[in-house]
């Protein structure tokens, strides 16, 4: 059991790795040929970044899938199913799209009939939900058509979820992490916890889509150098959907012997193969409801429940005092704890201590999102490898707000949200009109000049 281990973790390393490499050169390409839309009044960054990460996106799942095909465990899912072939179809077609979205800006209806054509090709090449388990009656098989409009729908909802989640520099990309471990671990627990070669694939498109939201991230945390734009949203968003299809639809639940004594004993047991379909949700719990308050305040607003603005969850987050990277980090947790919260339900539905700590949890939430401006201080040990910001004052008597205070944080450098991607201090900047650019993180081109940057910002002000 080890062996396959590590195939998955060098299947994972060599996808994180290919992904990080080529996001570089994906970035001077994204420049050299415009892929930099205009700033829109509802971003949250305040410069042109580049787009088109999907490309780097895309790179590294094809070296992953390269790679496991020449490992000796796992080059039997190759020659058992034809679920890969049909992922990398799929793939290939909703990147080309997003591609081209992100250079011209194609139509949103072009992308959704895009999206369900890339389903329609992954389908006919095997990749489909062939029955469904219902609880109290057992498996269902379903029909050609009703496998086929299942599938359609539960690739479309999830590729605009995680396109809907794109808000933040790396939450897309963390959020479609985290929902990827969770799966990672319920597939291999079915594959060698119960002998199901058939969820064989769906571990392993799992593996790779860590890998490729792992090797993007570095380059996507805040201040983001790049966007993965519909290129890399709708590939990671296919690509989840894939696998919690594939385990799914796939994997027979006779085999997990789960049917034995009485129908609540039964019904009861089948809790855990519902768990796949339920994954998903978790990166579209946090959107799904975002999208209904967006309609509900469009519409009582008297404007259209399509019309942009700035009032979605991460645009709250920072309105109430949460910085960037907070915002990112509380949204990270809430998505972590629905995923793996379902997954260990799912393994020890019967003990009490998963439910009180899923509770514990959330009242921890609850009381992070409370608590915006709350700044904690690593003890004294550890002050030099965190930011300035989390280090304590090292004069005594100094209270915030006071000179001494004040000159003390000028020594000790700005917060991490007013550093530059190369690491130098940028001075603060002022609050800026949207579509201004030039401040406050990386250019598309190269380093920034500060003071003309000011200079440019003060007379927009004006």
């Amino acid at each position: 059991m080890g062996q396959p281990v590590r195939d998955y973790l060098l299947t994972l390393c060599v996808t994180a790795a290919v992904t990080y490499l080529l996001t570089g050169p994906v970035r001077k390409f994204a420049i050299a040929v415009g892929a930099m839309p205009a700033i829109r009044a509802r971003d949250v960054h305040r410069e042109p970044t580049p787009r088109l990460g999907g490309i780097a996106m895309f790179g590294g799942l094809c070296a992953g899938l390269i790679v496991a095909d020449h490992l000796a465990n796992l080059d039997g899912v190759f020659e058992l199913s034809n679920e890969p072939r049909a992922l990398l179809s799929g793939a290939a077609l909703i990147w080309l799209i997003g591609v081209l979205d992100d250079k011209f800006e194609i139509d949103a209806l072009i992308k959704l009939g895009g999206q369900m054509i890339a389903a329609a090709v992954m389908v006919l090449q095997g990749l489909t939900i062939l029955w469904l388990p219902i609880p109290g009656v057992g498996t269902v098989p379903l029909t050609q058509w009703q496998g086929t409009l299942l599938t359609v729908a539960l690739v479309v909802i999830t590729i605009n979820a995680v396109n809907f989640v794109d808000g933040l520099d790396g939450l897309a990309a963390g959020m479609v992490c985290i929902a990827s471990a969770a799966l990672f671990l319920y597939t291999y627990r079915l594959w060698y916890g119960y002998g199901i070669e058939a969820a064989a694939p769906a571990t392993l498109f799992t593996a790779i889509l860590m890998g490729m939201c792992l090797g993007f991230l570095p380059h996507n945390m805040h201040p983001a150098r790049i966007f993965m734009g519909d290129s890399g949203s709708m590939l990671i968003g296919l690509v989840l959907a894939a696998g919690a299809i594939s385990v799914t639809g796939q994997v027979d639940p006779d085999a997990m012997k789960l049917f034995a004594g009485s129908e609540r004993q039964a019904t009861h047991a089948m809790l855990p193969v519902f768990i796949p379909l339920l994954l998903p949700l978790t990166i579209i719990a946090i959107p799904a409801a975002d999208l209904v308050l967006a309609i509900v305040r469009r519409t009582w607003n008297g404007q259209s429940p399509f019309a942009a603005d700035r009032g979605h969850l991460h645009h709250r987050l920072l309105e109430i005092g949460h910085s960037h990277s907070r915002s990112v980090l509380i949204m990270y947790f809430w998505s972590a704890l629905i995923a793996f919260g379902a997954v260990g339900y799912s393994v020890h539905s019967t003990s009490m201590w998963i439910v009180l700590l899923i509770v514990g949890l959330s009242a921890l939430g609850l009381i992070l999102l409370l608590m915006p401006r709350f700044t904690p201080r690593a003890p004294r040990w550890a002050e030099g490898f965190v930011p300035p910001r989390y280090r304590r004052r090292s004069r005594r008597g100094a209270e915030p707000g006071t000179e001494s205070s004040q000159g003390l944080e000028s020594q000790q450098g700005p917060p991490d949200d007013q550093m530059g991607q190369d690491g130098h201090e940028s001075a603060p900047q002022p609050p800026i009109a949207a579509g201004v650019s030039g401040v406050n993180g990386a250019t598309a081109i190269g380093p920034r000049s500060r003071f003309a940057d000011r200079r440019k910002a003060d007379s927009t002000r004006r």
